[in-house]
């Protein structure tokens, strides 16, 4: 194909299109020159650069991989330590109402002594209360009854002693009979 063009050119006028010959040897000449500069010179270079950014790339996506790896070991770490407070939270809570149902249980036992204790307190003074009403009443009833009899009688029945020997030998059959229509009432009701 060379021959033909170099034959066309020289059997014609220069065609502007087709080169001259030596211009193509000596283009195909520069291109080789420069072709192998390239080639030893910068391909070399650029396959340097892509096989770095390549190994740049593999340990980039490595060391993503190990943080992925690490992210879930602390994650599973962290769940387990959240599970693990849970379970020491559902504990807490069950000892706090444990003790708070203890300690309801406890102020109910201290509320039941003090009310056992104020009734018994009550109990104590309504009957002292009592013993006391029935002395004084004892002794009304003795001082009126003894005025009374002096009235009746027409004379004055002043000697203490035996004004309280009277009084108290009226009272006490008073008591004994009270006492025996309650024990009757009592049979009574059975």
């Amino acid at each position: 194909m060379i021959a033909n063009l170099v034959a066309i050119a020289a059997e014609e006028e220069q065609n502007p299109l087709v080169p001259a010959w030596p211009e193509l040897v000596v283009g195909a000449l520069a291109f080789a020159i420069v072709f192998f500069v390239f080639y030893k010179k910068l391909l070399p270079r650029i396959n340097e650069v892509l096989e770095e950014r390549r190994e740049k790339i593999e340990g980039g996506m490595e060391q993503a991989e190990a943080a992925k790896t690490e992210a879930q070991s602390v994650l599973e770490q962290y769940k387990a330590q959240l599970a693990e407070a849970r379970h020491a939270a559902s504990s807490l809570r069950q000892e706090a109402q444990e003790q708070g149902a203890a300690l309801i249980a406890e102020m109910r036992a201290e509320g039941q002594r003090q009310r056992d204790e104020i009734v018994a307190a009550g109990h104590a003074q309504i009957e002292a209360d009592r013993k006391a009403a029935a002395q004084t009443l004892r002794q009304d009833v003795g001082r009126l009854a003894v005025e009374l009899a002096g009235r009746i009688v027409g004379e004055s029945l002043e000697d203490h002693a035996r004004q309280s020997r009277t009084v108290d030998r009226f009272l006490d059959e008073l008591e004994t009979k009270a006492e025996a229509n309650d024990a009757a009432d009592a049979g009574a009701a059975r």
